[in-house]
């Protein structure tokens, strides 16, 4: 069994209408440690964009409002969907976000990793900020033209496991991983075929979430 913590969220941050659900996109938050910024910047905003789930560092799965519901988490427009052929289709109403906290992209500065910042046309390492705890997640080859991330712990991601599990089953999503798909913008996520994905899996102006060995190997093993 899963323990889902239920967050005290405004109905103004969410559209209350029930809708078929036929798709999981996975988000992190680029953000530190805890959810209570990201909560409170939702609670700012008169747009209603929020996800249905973040799952903390620690592997507490919180919910801000009913998975029947749906807010605004994909950002997509219709120049995203007009690049496939595709009509513009509002995919929040149909999918169900869920955030794993974290900072995503960092960089090293000195001998520790920092999360990046938009300065001067590049990304520097934003040293007033804490640094990550551990070692980050490194790729040789790059992701989205970076080398380290911040990694999801193993908490989170055992509990990633058992929600999607919960949602794919209460849904009827289908769970088969989409392999490479899932990493970049493709016609099959934005024609809103049923399944899991990830936010990149919309839009190649993103990179949530990162091609961690461990989260792959759920994603696989839904």
């Amino acid at each position: 069994m899963i323990e889902i913590k239920q967050v005290d969220f405004a109905e103004k941050n969410y559209v209350k209408e029930e809708t078929k659900k036929t798709q999981i996109v996975l988000h992190h938050t680029v953000s530190g440690d805890g959810i209570e910024g990201d909560i409170a910047w939702w609670n700012k905003q008169t747009e209603r964009i929020a996800t249905h789930y973040i799952i903390d560092r620690q592997g507490v799965v919180h919910q801000l409002f009913d998975d029947t519901y749906w807010a605004y988490h994909l950002g997509t427009s219709r120049d995203h969907f007009k690049k496939f052929g595709l009509k513009y289709n509002n995919l929040n109403k149909t999918s169900i976000g869920i955030e794993l906290d974290s900072w995503g992209a960092v960089l090293l500065h000195g001998a520790s990793y920092y999360p990046v910042k938009w300065e001067h046309v590049k990304y520097v390492p934003n040293t007033a900020a804490k640094p990550i705890k551990g070692y980050p997640e490194e790729y040789c080859s790059n992701y989205k033209g970076m080398r380290y991330w911040e990694r999801y712990s193993q908490k989170q991601l055992d509990s990633l496991q058992a929600l999607l599990k919960l949602l794919t089953v209460k849904h009827e999503i289908p769970a088969a991983y989409k392999g490479d798909a899932f990493w970049i913008a493709n016609k099959l996520a934005l024609s809103g075929q049923s399944g899991i994905w990830g936010h990149c899996s919309f839009r190649s102006d993103k990179s949530d979430p990162h091609p961690q060995a461990e989260l792959v190997n759920i994603l696989k093993s839904i």
